[in-house]
């Protein structure tokens, strides 16, 4: 166990100091702004969507590690997939962070952050991106919050 929670420090760490696809983007078809109020994270979500395939992804603003690491690893796995297979992954991703519980093979690197479930006030911070991007794909002008 003590493995994991290594590996989850060290996951969390990397993405947050060095966040993956963390830029504006001048093409995107679908973006989306997002909120946490209990935190502060603010977040806006880039899609590059072409044939409904998420061509490419990006994200920018501030927040806390988990809310970037979140938002790093999102990008990173939605990259190549359909709208329909990043949908799905959002209900898979909100079950692991709200249970701990979550198909691995389906979920992949997103699997590390299970732990996160154990800290309720941490869950709307790894949950915030994914909400984002749920209403960048509907073309919601509303911004996402989690509270």
């Amino acid at each position: 166990m003590d493995d994991f929670r290594d590996l989850y420090q060290q996951v969390i760490l990397d993405h947050n100091q060095n966040p993956r696809h963390f830029h504006s983007m001048d093409n995107a078809t679908h973006e989306a702004d997002g909120h946490n109020p209990l935190c502060g994270d603010q977040i806006k979500v880039y899609l590059f969507v072409e044939d409904n395939l998420i061509k490419d992804i990006s994200f920018e603003g501030s927040g806390c590690a988990i809310s970037k690491a979140s938002s790093s690893l999102m990008t990173t796995t939605l990259i190549g997939k359909t709208t329909d297979e990043a949908t799905k992954l959002f209900e898979e991703y909100q079950t692991l962070i709200t249970t701990g519980k979550g198909d691995t093979k389906t979920l992949g690197k997103l699997a590390v952050m299970s732990g996160v479930h154990k800290f309720p006030a941490r869950v709307k911070c790894a949950i915030l991106s994914w909400h984002t991007l749920k209403n960048a794909l509907n073309n919601k002008n509303e911004t996402a919050i989690t509270e």
